[in-house]
């Protein structure tokens, strides 16, 4: 599998006419060495990430990092580093030294991320978006790729099973990040990826959170908050499995069962997926499946303003490919399903009074149509297509 991610960005380099590419992101490192790095918070790991160097013809990434023991075994010896510092101003020397090694001057480098420190003292390198080699590679995942991101979903939805078992007014939100949490990195889970995300939807938006743009405001930050009998929570959580992330999305109700109107949400949400699903295949445009969800929805979009009808999920938790998004019609358009491609459908059905109901869906596109890649069960609503 790694071999096969650096290939492709091999591939990228030559047909982007780039000379190498230089990798901050996390998910990025992950995604072109197969680095497995601890999880920490976020000035952590601003200050102390890895860093990724891929050079055009070269049979292997470079790897800058504090973490050696989580290089694979494969990466030769000499494409393993000591770490680069490029969040500091001081450490630009030692960066810029490192860059020289690998290009000559003028060369054409692709990078991810540009830190401050790099605006104000690297200079002498031509640097280019590495998102036209970086974002192609990963759009279509291999064979191992999409086994990798089931698997962490299963994870994760084995995980979940007891967070919802110990669901029942009075519960706090934090009980259930605990109970979720702890049972995950059980069954063996490799980091944390989303915070998990317990929110209690008001049943109108007037008394529901302010927001800018007008629509459901989602996601609010987990507290220890008491759930209270009938609260409509809807769920989100995502791990990760050896550099894959998963995306957990269900609608609970604490202490009771959906009622009428809820199932009725409910099988809506479950019929605007299926209509989706029902034409996706390689060949589709991502304005195609916005459209039959829009109809099967009785003409009203359904999703969040500024969320998706869909996203991608891979070394990232939410990545290419983006159905539905403030792009407009003209990028969903152009944007066509190939085999490979890995699409979480997440639409939302809502009824102001009534609030609403929101899951998510992942599936793989094959040669002639899709494979399922999370579970079918969604209490307590019962089971779905």
């Amino acid at each position: 599998m790694r071999r096969e991610r650096f290939q492709k960005l091999q591939d990228g380099l030559s047909a982007g006419g780039l000379d190498g590419l230089v990798l901050l992101g996390s998910s990025s490192v992950v995604y072109a060495t197969g680095a497995a790095m601890p999880a920490q918070d976020g000035d952590r790991a601003a200050l102390f990430r890895a860093v990724a160097v891929v050079v055009k013809g070269e049979s292997a990434p470079h790897l800058y990092t504090l973490y050696a023991d989580g290089a694979p075994p494969e990466l030769p010896s000499d494409h393993l580093h000591g770490p680069l510092f490029p969040d500091l101003d001081d450490g630009m020397d030692l960066f810029a030294k490192a860059l020289t090694a690998h290009f000559a001057a003028g060369a054409g480098i692709g990078v991810d991320h540009q830190s401050h420190a790099m605006l104000r003292g690297l200079s002498g390198f031509d640097w280019a978006d590495a998102s036209g080699v970086l974002g192609a590679a990963k759009l279509q995942k291999t064979v191992d790729e999409v086994s990798c991101i089931r698997q962490a979903q299963l994870l994760n939805e084995l995980a979940m099973v007891d967070a919802l078992r110990i669901l029942r007014p009075g519960v706090r939100q934090i009980d259930l990040s605990a109970v979720f949490l702890r049972r995950v990195f059980e069954l063996g889970a490799s980091a944390g990826g989303i915070d998990p995300i317990w929110q209690v939807m008001a049943p109108t938006r007037e008394i529901g959170p302010w927001t800018l743009h007008g629509d459901l405001a989602y996601p609010t930050v987990t507290t220890d908050r008491f759930l209270r009998h009938g609260d409509v929570i809807w769920v989100d959580a995502g791990i990760v499995w050896e550099g894959y992330a998963s995306d957990y999305g269900r609608t609970w109700i604490t202490g009771a069962d959906p009622n009428a109107q809820q199932l009725v949400q409910f099988r809506r949400w479950r019929s605007v997926v299926d209509a989706c699903l029902d034409i996706l295949k390689p060949g589709v445009s991502g304005l195609q499946l916005g459209k039959v969800a829009i109809q099967a929805n009785d003409g009203v979009r359904p999703w969040i303003e500024h969320f998706y009808l869909a996203h991608g999920v891979g070394t990232d938790s939410a990545e290419m490919p983006l159905i539905g998004t403030d792009f407009g019609d003209q990028f969903d358009e152009q944007l066509i399903m190939q085999p490979g491609m890995v699409a979480v459908f997440e639409p939302v059905i809502w009824e102001d009074g009534a609030a609403g109901y929101r899951s998510e869906d992942i599936v793989a596109v094959t040669d002639t149509g899709w494979i399922k890649l999370s579970g079918s069960t969604y209490d307590p609503y019962g089971f779905g297509a």
